[in-house]
């Protein structure tokens, strides 16, 4: 491909992301592998100068741009070689024509600058792995280095394929941000408790939970997405934890799955369904998702969801409310109107070695901490 055949095709793989983006569908990592599973031609330098172009000129708009055309005109903007792309020859774009539309520049979408400017949102994000220490073995990965705040993390160069190392074949490392594991250490499950997992999900933090309790006790892992939930099995077997049980629940009447496990759970982890905010350097495409009735409908689902787990806490027990979002309407003023509506519940100090204190917990900030985006809060129940 030649330079202006690449340009135009990060501007026809914007308009998709864009329009993905508008309609709720695929995320962007999808639609450029499909795009070149279409396109065989398309050399290894040619996918992998693509995709950086796509992934600048998303980085680079904070609002959801009104074409691929504008989202890389922008970026050419501030990148005299890449407007000189634009000069109409065979497979390349056209010129750009005075006063045409581009993208403007920004962090975030314009009605959450006020919340959430200035926090490292942009950066590329690091791909870090979590020891698994219910496995012994050797662990020698080319250039990775420790994490600088969780005790088994490991931060690998980026583009280390993980799923060919034979540490992950054999279950010694876990995919994992650090901030991800800091706020499961913040959860200080131990050997023998009975922990309810209420949002499991794919079970990340289920496995991090069953190494910290040295697979000993039981683990309730609980989501009501079958597909994600599903996953963990196989990843349980591999990662040598036996403690995690299943359970599929069923949105908005989870109680009915939950019966038998009303007041008798030592640690209830609630990692709620949210904005994503935090995880944007990952999926800054997110930001064009993102609406203010998308935010209250994950607010509300938050709250119901942490009121459904008070009821299985038992007396002096502890709740654990986690987002990967660094909006207070999910964080600490989610905490807050939890304490508010739980009278005679209390918000304990949560110990780590990174994060800021936001209301009743911690905050982690890709600015300040170099993880993803976290708020952390240990409720514990009246005795």
């Amino acid at each position: 491909m030649t330079p202006q055949a690449r340009a135009q095709a990060a501007i026809d793989i914007l308009d998709e992301v864009i329009a993905a983006a508008r309609d709720a569908g695929a995320a962007a990592d999808v639609i450029i592998q499909r795009y070149f599973r279409a396109r065989r031609y398309a050399g290894s330098k040619d996918r992998r100068a693509v995709r950086e172009l796509v992934y600048a000129a998303i980085r680079r708009s904070g609002e959801r741009p009104e074409s691929g055309r504008a989202a890389l005109i922008g970026l050419a903007e501030g990148d005299p070689a890449l407007a000189a792309l634009f000069d109409g020859s065979v497979h390349g774009p056209p010129p750009i024509a005075a006063n045409e539309t581009s993208a403007e520049a920004a962090e975030v979408p314009m009605w959450l600058r006020d919340k959430l400017g200035g926090l490292g949102l942009l950066e590329r994000a690091p791909l870090d792995l979590r020891i698994n220490r219910l496995k012994d073995g050797p662990i020698a990965i080319e250039g990775a280095e420790p994490t600088p705040h969780a005790p088994d993390g490991l931060r690998l160069p980026e583009g280390t394929l993980v799923d060919t190392l034979p540490e992950y074949e054999a279950g010694l490392v876990e995919v994992q941000d650090e901030g991800s594991q800091l706020v499961t250490i913040a959860c200080a499950a131990e050997p023998g408790m009975k922990v309810v997992d209420l949002c499991a999900g794919a079970g990340g933090k289920t496995l991090g939970l069953a190494a910290a309790m040295d697979d000993r006790g039981i683990i309730f892992a609980c989501d009501a997405d079958r597909n994600r939930l599903s996953r963990l099995a196989p990843r349980a077997e591999r990662a040598g934890v036996t403690i995690a049980e299943t359970r599929l629940l069923d949105g908005g009447r989870e109680i009915m799955a939950l019966g038998d496990l009303m007041g008798v759970a030592d640690l209830v982890v609630v990692d709620a369904p949210c904005s994503g905010t935090g995880t944007w350097r990952r999926n800054p495409e997110a930001r064009w998702r993102l609406t203010p009735e998308r935010l209250a409908r994950v607010v509300a689902l938050q709250s119901r969801l942490l009121d459904v787990a008070a009821r299985l806490v038992r007396p002096g027990g502890t709740l654990v409310h986690i987002v990967c979002s660094l909006l207070d309407e999910e964080g600490a003023g989610q905490a807050e109107a939890f304490l508010a509506r739980h009278p005679g519940w209390a918000a304990e100090p949560v110990m780590l070695p990174a994060g800021t204190p936001r209301g009743p917990g911690l905050r982690l900030t890709p600015a300040t901490d170099g993880t993803d985006g976290f708020f952390v809060a240990r409720l514990k129940a009246p005795c």
